[in-house]
């Protein structure tokens, strides 16, 4: 065999790009894709980055590392709770990181596919044995579960700064207005007529996404949320 030295350099590393090493169980030489050990180190959390951790979901059996609780197939938009090991698939327990961040948000993501994820806010973080509960309020979400895949759970707050304006356009005369805003947040309504007169009524809020507008007669007009 020729000297390691001698051969060629490649800086342009690819999904198949391959490598010899040893398989730890049985001693025998394998040869491991650069795709490969990019998965591993990705679902068993080697690496580490500040305020995420990774989590497998399994429906049924779950063991250290997982998450539980909810169906295979259940919408990230729709999870209020679920059942989180005390440890996450790197081994590092979790428990006093999650109780201080209750209160606050957090982004759960599918693992190479950033599109599947839920925003939450962090209600409660309870001890029951071995897996904690975690409840949560629904801010957004989209996709759904798979079960035995990865995911990210990652410290998550969108900046109030720049935050786009959600404009409401009520074409037809009414007295009560339904909004579904998807801000995640209960925002500040501002309500003008078509020519440009700020009008007061009652608003409700519905929950963090859905907002209702009273007002003592019908109207068209637009409703300004942030």
């Amino acid at each position: 065999m020729a000297r390691i030295s001698s051969y060629q350099r490649d800086t342009d590393i690819q999904d198949q790009d391959a490598w010899i090493g040893t398989e730890s169980s049985n001693r025998l030489t394998r040869n491991f894709t650069a795709e490969s050990v990019a998965k591993y180190l990705n679902i068993k959390g080697k690496i580490s980055i500040s305020a995420q951790m990774v989590f497998k979901f399994e429906t049924v059996n779950a063991a250290a590392g997982d998450f539980t609780g909810p169906a295979e197939g259940d919408a990230l938009a729709s999870i209020t709770t679920m059942q989180l090991s005390i440890v996450d698939v790197s081994s590092q327990n979790v428990v006093a990181f999650m109780n201080y961040l209750v209160g606050n948000n957090i982004l759960i993501s599918k693992q190479n596919d950033i599109s599947i994820f839920g925003h939450y806010t962090i209600d409660s973080y309870t001890a029951n044995g071995a897996f904690y509960t975690l409840n949560l309020t629904n801010l957004f979400g989209n996709g759904v579960l798979t079960n035995k895949l990865y995911y990210d759970f990652a410290v998550f707050t969108l900046s109030s700064q720049g935050t786009p304006t959600f404009i409401f356009t009520q074409a037809a005369p009414a007295a009560v207005w339904n909004i579904l805003h998807n801000l995640g947040k209960f925002p500040s309504v501002t309500v003008i007529n078509n020519n440009d007169i700020v009008i007061n009524g009652e608003i409700t809020y519905i929950d963090n996404n859905n907002v209702q507008l009273n007002f003592s007669a019908g109207f068209t007009g637009k409703a300004y949320l942030n």
